[in-house]
């Protein structure tokens, strides 16, 4: 939907963009700044640190580019832009601006009148663009290729910040911009902590070693898990990650367009139950990727919305059980025509590393 169909569905005359993801997704630019978008154009405004670099994206995609300081602060370029033009009715991110903002744009502007948009423009990121999905291809590439240096790397002794380091190093060594989120690496009975927070732990022989970790090539993430034993895994260990990973590919089984996330989340969550390990997964059992790392629609029990070819989720159930340890398998997967590609290609067999 263009922007322009959005203001005639609304019924409003601009829209305020403030949210960073989407302030990148409209224009093309990653510096910092706000979007003034109305019926008559598109406006980019930001400071004399942007202004060379928001010329160099943001001017080829038909946008403005407007230099606000102290002789003409941001609030005055607001005001030229909607009020001054006749601009009464703009809608504004409530998802993302804060009340204070609100509140300062309501006090230096009575005379507008602010709508919520809701999820009116992170719907627009739903579906990839072929450059997109290129995007996330290559950074979920890097992931595999950090998966398989660290393979030989783990030992005994060394500390999950360590491992951290290792993952991120080989990720940077091998084109990542950045990081999509802080990398997790969680071993022995931290990995039943699924957002566990790497610390000085050292690494133990009979440990599961859940290391879940993405990166950011030219602006978009990837988002990847594995889990492997240090040494020999024992039957109980066995039993778990087999189920994970029945599960997990189970779910990429699944999905594919006209599902919503509810229904593939249930198929792979019932493997779980029916292995008498429901209460010990959590979460959902994905999420859409992007310019940020968690995205919509969402694979979840509660997300009714439907998916389209050229959505791009993560597929990743686990296991999590105190005193004892959890497994997480993750694949980022592009929504096909008829089923889903996983992006990630690294091996998802238990790996067992010699310790």
């Amino acid at each position: 939907m263009e922007m322009a169909e959005i203001l005639e569905k609304r019924g409003i005359d601009a829209v305020l963009v403030t949210d960073p993801y989407n302030f990148h997704y409209l224009s093309g630019f990653a510096g910092e700044g706000i979007l003034v978008l109305c019926r008559e154009g598109k406006y980019l405004v930001t400071d004399s640190r942007y202004t060379v670099a928001a010329k160099e994206t943001s001017a080829k995609r038909g946008f403005t580019i407007c230099e606000f300081g102290r002789k003409k602060p941001l609030m005055k370029w607001v005001r030229e832009l909607t009020l001054e033009k006749g601009y009464k009715k703009v809608g504004i991110e409530d998802g993302h601006m804060t009340v204070r903002e609100l509140s300062n744009y309501r006090r230096f502007f009575p005379d507008i009148t602010f709508y919520t948009m809701g999820d009116e423009l992170e719907n627009l990121r739903m579906v990839k663009t072929t450059e997109e999905i290129q995007a996330m291809e290559y950074a979920e590439l890097i992931g595999d290729l950090a998966f398989r240096e660290i393979l030989y790397k783990i030992r005994p002794g060394m500390s999950e910040l360590e491992l951290a380091a290792e993952i991120e190093y080989a990720m940077k060594k091998n084109g990542a911009e950045g990081f999509s989120f802080d990398t997790i690496v969680a071993s022995g009975l931290n990995s039943a902590k699924p957002h566990h927070r790497p610390n000085g732990k050292k690494l133990e022989k009979g440990d599961f070693i859940t290391m879940d970790y993405g990166c950011i090539f030219h602006g978009y993430c990837s988002d990847m898990t594995r889990t492997v034993v240090l040494g020999k895994a024992n039957e109980k260990q066995k039993e778990v990650y087999n189920t994970v990973l029945k599960a997990q590919l189970t779910g990429l089984a699944t999905i594919k367009p006209g599902l919503t996330g509810a229904q593939c989340d249930a198929a792979a969550r019932k493997v779980i139950d029916d292995a008498g390990y429901g209460r010990y997964f959590g979460h959902a059992l994905g999420h859409s990727v992007g310019l940020y790392i968690h995205e919509s629609p969402a694979l979840s029990p509660t997300d009714k919305r439907v998916l389209k070819p050229d959505m791009i989720e993560t597929c990743e159930p686990g296991i999590y059980i105190e005193g004892f340890g959890g497994v997480r398998i993750e694949d980022m997967c592009l929504v096909t025509e008829n089923g889903c590609r996983p992006l990630a290609i690294s091996p998802k067999q238990l790996i067992e590393i010699p310790a």
